[in-house]
């Protein structure tokens, strides 16, 4: 039995973007066992994957003993991989017969191509995400069976990245002038921050499918695989999406869609105005959003790139 350890980040988008990692292991080698290593609220993700052993959920601690927990549960078992995203001590203080470290620091370039450079594919493996067909039935059970759904993704983890309420509900009614019987569908995590945000989309858009903090990971996934489209913040949601081949807009301002645009086979990003990663959110207009978002409902569009292989 081929043993890895997988240790990845404690954030939902960095975890998301490192599945197509996972999913290289796991083809290439499909007797294994991994056990995976994360924060809290990446954790989920991982529980439908294909040859997991066991999830490590790593609780932040003082003086980061979180690294010193991770290394006592770790020890015992030999590995025969282990693959460090997190560029910590712990990976060279277990037994292995081969390790690989991300170095940490920022670099130009997609996310994904750091994150390929550790194994050395080119290109790098995009995306995946893994849900059953009990998730199915969830996502069945929750959507309406008719009419296109229109995912909405008005959270972010900081007020920056968020694209103001009223302009996600404009964009929706310009999108279902469009597409007759389109319903929203609004995604949003746990917590009470996470509904605040998401909030005044509901309350003016009353049809929608309220979707916020309901669900696991997996279920998401499910109901965003069900979307004809997405449109959210840069956010955990928004790579989610793009890892369920939904195709998905990412909405940017004051971060850097040449790091963390969304990957995808029908994922494309749209930016405010200004100088990339400092411009406000506040400068997207409807009208740009649109345009962007109509080109990913054509099918015969060719979605704008995601700058994987910048230098």
């Amino acid at each position: 039995m081929f043993r890895i350890l997988f240790i990845t980040s404690t954030r939902l988008g960095d975890a998301v973007l490192s599945t197509g990692l996972l999913q290289h292991l796991l083809r290439t080698h499909p007797d294994a066992r991994v056990t995976v290593a994360c924060g809290p609220v990446a954790a989920p993700l991982f529980e439908r994957m294909p040859g997991r052993d066991r999830t490590l959920v790593m609780e932040k601690r003082r003086f980061d003993l979180h690294w010193l927990a991770l290394w006592r549960r770790c020890v015992l078992r030999r590995w025969d991989l282990v693959v460090d995203l997190r560029g910590s001590a712990v990976s060279f203080l277990l037994p292995a017969r081969r390790r690989v470290v991300m170095r940490g620091g920022r670099r130009p370039g997609h996310r994904t191509r750091h994150l390929a450079a550790v194994l050395g594919l080119v290109p790098p493996p995009q995306p995946v995400v893994w849900f059953s067909d009990a998730d199915c039935d969830r996502a069945d059970a929750l959507l309406p069976p008719n009419g296109p759904l229109i995912g909405l993704g008005p959270t972010a983890n900081w007020s920056g990245k968020v694209w103001p309420a009223d302009r996600f509900v404009a964009l929706f009614e310009r999108i279902a002038a469009i597409m007759p019987g389109a319903v929203p569908v609004v995604f949003a995590g746990p917590g009470e921050a996470e509904r605040a945000m998401a909030r005044p989309v509901l309350d003016a858009l009353p049809g929608a499918v309220d979707l916020c903090g309901r669900l696991s990971l997996p279920q998401v996934a499910a109901c965003l695989s069900r979307c004809a489209l997405f449109v959210g913040n840069d956010s955990g949601l928004m790579h989610l999406s793009a890892a369920a081949g939904t195709p998905t807009l990412g909405l940017f301002g004051p971060s850097r869609s040449s790091e963390y645009a969304p990957a995808g086979p029908r994922a494309a990003f749209v930016e405010a105005p200004g100088e990339p990663g400092i411009a406000p959110i506040a400068g997207l207009s409807v009208e740009d959003a649109l345009r962007a978002a109509t080109a990913l409902l054509e099918p015969s569009a060719t979605p704008r790139p995601v700058p994987v292989g910048a230098s």
